[in-house]
């Protein structure tokens, strides 16, 4: 996908003057998510990804487990293992947009200001046909008040082209409810408010453009949505198509962004309103929670690729083996496939937690969804 000569490195940059703990959480497991697919891709990725007995969970199950993982335990660690891979000859595939101080554009297979600019929410209209745009504009703080009234609903969005962390979330808001901003009010200055749509329908469709620069469709997803509009899975196998003018769509936003150079995995978040109207919401250049199940089903269980899945992430406050323990019940059989995880203990983060990312596949879409409820109770969630 990447082609030969190219590392991967899926952390999300510290933002400016931030302190170096802040989201470090998120933004180390993030940088584990492709080891369960790169095969021989070298891979920048936090030690807590790289715990012995996850790895060997992995390989146990047929995953093309990555050869070549240049792990890092500090922020330190984590920019000399960038140098190392540059010295090394090779280009850096960095999923968000990072400091060219740290990865100049000469040795980047995509520049951090293209990368940026793709997963804007604020540039989104420039690179999606007006029939499948949602009502949307760019404001400042100060005109929030006025943009985004108490009365009437609307959606909030981050416009920004630095990363953040990983941490931006999705602000909805219902006429007459209250308000409460979320924290990346007081970081940027600006932002989008959209329109607040009737969802009937949700996809996400997972794609990726070659070396060559094609654009090819890996598959259609549907997305599991909390009430607050946050992604928290994916459905995979069962879903039904979407419309083909939403499909065709989606190609051609994926072809423009490789005539700009970008290369790479991309996940493109649209719906189908009650009102049947198609949209296209979000556009995610970058590896993503949905692209991971995909390529490991195409990896290991290319005969469940139609068969219903559902991905789940668990998160506790102990070690990863074990979490990975208290589940040996559950993995002893064939419809639960471990494709990531992490361990923030093997790292010098100080606060102890692991995640361990899933997927639950099965033949029924009402016993994967129960299975999958089922591990989240283990843990809480």
């Amino acid at each position: 996908m990447y082609g030969p000569g190219v590392a991967v490195c899926a952390r999300p940059e510290l933002e400016a003057g931030a302190p170096a703990g802040r989201h470090r959480q998120n933004r180390d497991m993030v940088s584990a998510r492709p080891i369960a697919v790169a095969a021989t891709t070298p891979v920048v990725c936090s030690a807590g990804g790289t715990d012995p007995e996850l790895l060997a969970h992995m390989r146990d199950g047929g995953l093309p487990v990555g050869t070549d993982l240049r792990e890092f335990r500090t922020e330190t660690e984590f920019a000399a293992r960038v140098a190392e891979a540059m010295a090394d000859g090779l280009l850096m595939s960095m999923e968000y947009p990072q400091p060219t101080t740290l990865c100049p554009d000469e040795q980047a297979l995509k520049t951090g200001r293209l990368v940026g600019y793709l997963n804007n929410k604020a540039t989104i209209d420039t690179l999606v046909a007006p029939d499948f745009q949602a009502r949307r504009h760019v404001v400042t703080r100060g005109q929030l008040d006025w943009a985004a009234p108490h009365s009437r609903s609307w959606v909030l969005k981050a416009a920004t082209d630095d990363a953040h962390g990983g941490s931006l979330d999705v602000y909805l808001h219902k006429a007459g409810g209250p308000i409460t901003l979320p924290p990346f009010v007081d970081v940027l200055a600006e932002f989008v408010v959209e329109e607040y749509l009737e969802i009937d329908r949700n996809w996400g469709l997972q794609l990726y453009t070659g070396a060559n620069g094609t654009a090819h469709l890996l598959a259609v997803t549907e997305q599991r949505v909390d009430a607050a509009g946050i992604y928290n899975g994916g459905r995979f196998g069962v879903v039904a198509a979407p419309p083909p003018e939403l499909l065709a769509e989606c190609l051609a936003i994926t072809r423009r962004a490789a005539d700009r150079g970008y290369r790479g995995l991309c996940s493109l978040d649209c719906a189908q309103t009650r009102d049947g109207r198609l949209v296209v919401l979000d556009l995610n250049f970058r590896i993503t929670g949905g692209s991971i199940p995909l390529l490991a089903l195409q990896s290991v269980r290319p005969d469940a690729l139609d068969r219903p899945a559902e991905s789940v992430k668990l998160t506790v406050a102990a070690s990863v083996a074990e979490l990975l323990a208290d589940l040996r019940p559950e993995l002893a059989g064939d419809g639960l496939i471990v494709t990531g995880g992490h361990d923030s203990t093997r790292t010098d983060h100080p606060v102890k937690q692991s995640t361990l990312h899933l997927l639950v596949v099965g033949d029924d879409p009402g016993d994967v969804a129960a299975r999958r409820t089922a591990l989240e109770a283990i843990t809480g969630w």
